[in-house]
């Protein structure tokens, strides 16, 4: 009996990973195929596809700037998030779980309203550019993600260090730099990963912010995909997913992020 409830946990296990992992190898098997059109299975092989992604401005350009603003939107959202979170954590005072909400009140909003408050009240008033608006839009995104990771990883924090180190003479600041972040430094990690995926596959959001000739990748994806169904996008997804493999791996080998997921 034990047996037989072992096995059907395996088929379950296998059938959950056939279901996540069977499109993204299909994926990429289409992006090696020789005809013009995306099929599976594909007749043949061919790198022109991965050689086209390369030679297309529109994708370089869009893929340069949406890693610009995911990174630079992730930095900002660090420098309010980290001090939120541990303010939160660390002290009582009146207010707090509005202020709490406020900060997490973007993931509650769904994007598309966002970037609709945006564009009527903030952008057209203010009269900002493309890439203001784009950075203030992901800042927006990013800032729940890493309170949210971070706050966790504080709440297995024992205070007890920083009040310990304030005893024996140490700063209010040091301690911050020297205990507190180096000990949630996975968790940091964990969210700017969070905060640079969400920000970087953002496109209801960015839908309302970008421009004629300045777009994030997602929508120039978009935009070709209704004009043309060959397998350029195919390739140009596998490269998406081996380079968010490449980093989470890395991520996992150098800071351990096991420890907060």
């Amino acid at each position: 009996m034990k047996k037989k409830h072992h096995l059907t946990l395996g088929v379950i296990t296998f059938l959950v990973y056939v279901f996540l992992i069977g499109p993204l190898l299909i994926i990429m098997a289409s992006s090696f195929g020789e005809q013009n059109a995306l099929v599976f299975p594909g007749k043949g092989f061919t790198l022109k596809w991965y050689q086209q992604v390369f030679q297309m401005r529109s994708f370089i350009n869009s893929a340069v700037l949406s890693i610009e603003i995911a990174l630079a939107a992730t930095a900002i959202a660090l420098l309010l998030g980290v001090p939120a979170a541990y303010a939160m954590n660390r002290y009582r005072f009146p207010g707090k779980n509005l202020i709490k909400t406020m900060f997490l009140s973007p993931v509650l909003i769904p994007c598309i309203v966002l970037g609709f408050i945006m564009l009527r009240y903030v952008i057209s008033r203010w009269n900002l550019s493309v890439i203001p608006s784009l950075l203030i839009g992901h800042t927006l995104l990013s800032i729940p993600y890493v309170m949210r990771v971070v706050t966790s990883s504080l709440a297995n924090f024992d205070f007890a260090m920083e009040e310990a180190a304030g005893s024996l003479g140490a700063a209010r600041g040091y301690t911050f730099f020297h205990i507190v972040l180096p000990n949630i430094r996975s968790g940091i990690a964990s969210a700017c990963v969070m905060a640079v995926i969400n920000s970087f596959n953002n496109v209801s959001l960015s839908t309302f912010l970008t421009a004629p000739g300045i777009t994030m990748l997602p929508i120039e994806i978009m935009g070709y995909v209704e004009y043309h169904f060959d397998p350029t996008i195919a390739a140009l997804a596998t490269i998406m997913m081996l380079v968010t493999l490449g980093v989470m791996l890395l991520i996992e080998k150098t800071l351990g992020l096991q420890s907060v997921v």
